[in-house]
């Protein structure tokens, strides 16, 4: 385990020091502090687009720069012949792919933590404004009310700061396992049509569904269906934005200036829990766990087979 942690440490390092990590991050700040500054005319919903499109905004670009660390991780190290020193060390091959796999995850955590502070802020600061409230008045129901709906939409962006990660976990095993193969130019697009797919593939299982007007489609179609969809991340799982960004947040009770504050919501039928959308998110962590579990396995028998030397092919 101590090994792998030292490749893990190393290759976080490498990951964070190229530029391409630290212009990517750059410029998804550039971009939250941009569209942080503009209207977007949604009648009363402007807080909940510029959340949907800054998480997404954070998901692509965050995605791209771990996508060029995994391909940078192994295929390189094996065709400058790096790779062959570092396997002349006392060190499994297994241990070199997970401590790669985990240096690279948490490079993307880091990056992930510095762009959900700079949304958390631009959501926090922009409220007043998208809902026409006055910061600067004695009404204590009106601080009150922009509190409220400055704790509800930045609550939600934690969970979804935190499957964004997993979903970029997934992907980045995807990535790693293919890196013991192929280069950047084919590892990016591969893995790229790999997060299409997956986000396709809450299409097919209806095909299996008694009640959808898919299942008569014949053994085959539903066989192969089930294949795809077991075979490809399913991507759906790591998507709660109904709840953390469209819909309302019932928070626990909370104290301010030394009164204890229940939820402003906790009278609607329509919010949702907060602990319940924690639990969703602690099940899109077992998916992901295995899944990932399974991606790096695969890796992990190509990395076996694969030579050491470089130029292979």
């Amino acid at each position: 385990m101590y090994r792998t942690l030292v490749i893990g440490r190393h290759t976080f390092t490498e990951a964070v020091v190229q530029p391409i990590y630290s212009l990517l991050i750059a410029l998804g700040a550039a971009i939250l502090a941009v569209f942080a500054m503009l209207p977007f005319f949604t009648l009363g919903e402007d807080t909940t687009m510029f959340k949907s499109i800054g998480l997404d905004v954070i998901l692509i670009l965050v995605l791209i720069a771990t996508l060029f660390a995994t391909s940078k991780s192994i295929f390189e190290e094996i065709e400058d012949r790096t790779m062959l020193t570092l396997m002349s060390k006392p060190v499994r091959r297994w241990e070199v792919m997970v401590g790669k796999y985990l240096g690279i995850i948490a490079s993307a955590a880091l990056a992930l933590a510095v762009l959900g502070v700079i949304i958390v802020l631009c959501t926090w600061f922009r409220i007043p404004s998208d809902y026409q409230l006055r910061t600067a008045t004695i009404d204590d129901r009106e601080l009150n009310q922009i509190l409220d709906l400055r704790l509800m939409h930045c609550s939600g962006l934690l969970p979804s700061l935190v499957l964004i990660w997993l979903q970029i976990s997934v992907l980045g095993a995807v990535g790693v396992a293919l890196s013991t193969r192929f280069s950047l130019v084919v590892n990016l697009p591969a893995v790229i049509l790999v997060y299409i797919a997956g986000n396709l593939t809450r299409f097919i299982f209806p095909i299996n569904d008694p009640g959808s007007p898919l299942y008569d489609r014949g053994i085959i179609a539903k066989a192969f269906g089930y294949v795809i969809g077991v075979a490809l991340p399913y991507l759906e799982t790591f998507d709660l934005r109904n709840l953390t960004v469209y819909g309302t947040i019932k928070l626990p009770d909370f104290v301010t200036n030394g009164v204890l504050r229940g939820s402003a919501y906790t009278a609607d039928p329509q919010a949702v829990a907060y602990g319940t959308i924690w639990g969703y998110v602690a099940i899109a962590l077992v998916y992901a766990t295995a899944y990932a579990t399974f991606a790096l396995a695969a890796g992990l028998w190509s990395f076996h087979t694969r030579e050491l030397g470089g130029g292979e092919g």
